[in-house]
């Protein structure tokens, strides 16, 4: 009943840990991105556990260098990982991840850094994170949510034992959690646009099995002007995939406004994904990526530049999800 109550809770905190009670077929990851001023040290760091089949489980932390191009998964006892039971909190060995503060002591990093003037996704009457309605559905193979699309970083840390201040730069936080990452997607994001005012860019285009069948699902966040501009499948939003031979196009659509983001990839890194819970995956990410970006209000351009230090996931068989939506 505890952990049943823990999981009932989290369910209308996304942030929070939902896996109270899962020993089998689970994982679950937070993606904590850290770019410093200078654009010269950009990083993704994703603390998680996995529990597989045979419910086998450890704890680990994934570091993935942008700029250098290399990924470096650091394994740990499942005891060390200590999930808060009331917020988002998590404590990973001598590691600390939380909303407004983290602490790293890995070979490639450490230091603390102070996350601040946080942009959430806000919560609804319904739809207590991205996911919308789609957060209530028991069987999804994956759950997706947003911690915060846009936030300041303060502090230092230390990179391969050079001291980095990290003060005045852009972080952005999500994390997934279930079973299993989709048979196929594509996924982007960035914060660094040419702009006075916070800007984030979060598109995720996913095959989602359902009921014995499947569909094309997307969720879309478009901070701009200080207003989250919103296109998913619970939405009623349509959207278009193009793919072309050095990039992808995405348009996403409603009775208001377009959004069209053509993403240029670039060398990356794999990182490991979970299968059945275990981390047995590979999906390559790169963060140089570029995306173009113009949105419209009917035919009237309201917005139009690049993302760079783009994160850019192109995973499985993407051509399954080109096309138009119904």
């Amino acid at each position: 009943m505890q952990n049943q109550f823990l999981r009932w809770r989290a369910l209308w905190r996304p942030e929070m840990y939902h896996g109270w009670g899962r020993t089998k077929n689970y994982f679950e990851g937070w993606y904590f991105k850290l770019v410093d001023p200078s654009g010269k040290y950009v990083f993704a760091v994703i603390p998680g556990v996995s529990y597989g089949q045979d419910g086998q489980a450890h704890a680990f932390i994934q570091v993935l260098d942008g700029i250098h191009c290399k990924a470096y998964y650091h394994q740990f006892p499942i005891e060390a990982f200590q999930p808060s039971a009331t917020k988002f909190e998590v404590q990973l060995a001598h590691n600390f991840f939380s909303a407004p503060k983290i602490t790293l002591d890995l070979p490639q990093l450490k230091g603390s850094l102070i996350l601040t003037q946080q942009h959430p996704w806000p919560k609804m009457l319904g739809a207590p994170g991205i996911m919308g309605w789609f957060s209530f559905v028991p069987f999804m193979e994956c759950y997706h949510g947003v911690v915060s699309l846009h936030h300041t970083l303060q502090g230092i840390l230390e990179v391969d034992g050079t001291a980095v201040d990290f003060s005045g730069g852009i972080g952005y936080i999500e994390k997934d959690w279930g079973v299993s990452f989709p048979k196929s997607w594509i996924w982007m994001q960035s914060n660094h646009f040419s702009a006075d005012k916070p800007m984030s860019l979060m598109a995720s285009v996913a095959h989602i099995p359902w009921l014995g069948s499947h569909f094309i699902g997307y969720i879309v966040g478009f901070l701009w002007e200080g207003k989250l501009y919103r296109f998913a499948t619970y939405t009623g939003a349509k959207m278009k995939v193009e793919l072309g031979e050095r990039q992808v196009k995405l348009t996403f659509f409603d009775r208001h406004h377009r959004l069209e983001i053509t993403a240029h990839p670039a060398p990356g890194a794999n990182l490991l994904s979970p299968i059945g819970g275990q981390m047995t995956g590979k999906v390559n990410e790169s963060m140089q990526a570029v995306l173009e970006t113009a949105f419209y209000q009917g035919n009237t351009l309201l917005f139009e530049g690049k993302g760079i230090n783009a994160g850019l996931e192109l995973a499985g068989p993407v051509e399954a999800l080109a096309g138009k939506s119904r």
